[in-house]
């Protein structure tokens, strides 16, 4: 049974509801959030107090793909519930949207999405949710074409996240969902190579932090060589970076999901 505080608090934030029990201490509520098409979580830490204030991680799923994977696959509420009773991760809440208007949407983090995000759901949350409503308290990380997403937005949007974060993502605009046809001055605008190069002082200047962290190859259009890459671009440029690489398939997800939450919301 859901209990009484997870009830409450589905009733202050518009339109969710619980999504699982909270047997770890935590509250994962789902619902649509302004700006997208279908269902996301929000995920709220153990002894959750509306008179504190809370970082926000904003997690973007994988493509094709759904925000369920944070939940059944990489188990985001058992490994923060974990975290935080243990005192090793600082209380946080996660924001998990959904990319399209179905699983099978096979495009980019970007263009429309990129917009409901930055201007719809992160003051929405601001709004109904007791944030730091600031770049030092908000995360941006992504799986696969999510990595690409997260480092594309955050290197747009130094004043709104300070951490960007790729779990086995890509570097480049590929030519789907708001690329397809994009002009080549798009896709120059949507190449983190060149944004971190021009904007290199300003990110400095900000503080944009940057995870990054590289599984074995798993399509025709990721290869680990490109997170290393971006790497080095990145400390060429004086920008922090943490690299991890992980060399075993199974469970590699899971495992850069929680080192890039770890890294960034130690305690």
């Amino acid at each position: 049974m859901h209990s009484l505080a997870a009830l409450l608090t589905a009733i202050l934030l518009p339109g969710f509801s619980p999504a699982a029990p909270d047997a770890g201490g935590g509250q994962l509520l789902a619902g649509t959030f302004p700006g997208t098409e279908r269902p996301g979580y929000v995920y709220l830490p153990p002894g959750f107090d509306r008179t504190l204030r809370y970082p926000v991680a904003y997690l973007l799923h994988g493509l094709p793909g759904d925000p369920s994977e944070y939940v059944y696959a990489i188990r985001l509420a058992r490994f923060a519930d974990a975290g935080i009773a243990a005192g090793t991760l600082r209380p946080f809440i996660a924001v998990i949207p959904a990319a399209g208007p179905r699983p099978q949407y096979d495009g980019e983090w970007a263009g429309p999405l990129e917009t409901a995000l930055v201007d719809r759901v992160v003051p929405w949350i601001d709004a109904h949710l007791p944030t730091i409503a600031a770049p030092s308290g908000r995360l941006l990380g992504g799986l696969s074409a999510g990595g690409f997403g997260a480092v594309d937005i955050a290197l747009h949007h130094p004043d709104v996240f300070g951490t960007a974060e790729s779990w086995s993502g890509y570097f480049r605009p590929l030519r789907d969902g708001p690329f397809r046809d994009a002009t080549a001055a798009t896709l120059a605008a949507n190449d983190p190579t060149l944004l971190a190069r021009g904007d290199a002082a300003v990110l400095r200047r900000d503080g944009l932090r940057f995870f990054l962290s590289t599984g074995p190859e798993h399509s025709h259009w990721f290869t680990p060589g490109e997170t290393l890459a971006f790497a080095r671009e990145l400390r060429g440029l004086r920008l922090p970076v943490e690299l991890r690489t992980y060399a075993v398939a199974k469970g590699d997800w899971r495992a850069q999901v929680d080192a890039g939450l770890a890294w960034a919301l130690a305690a």
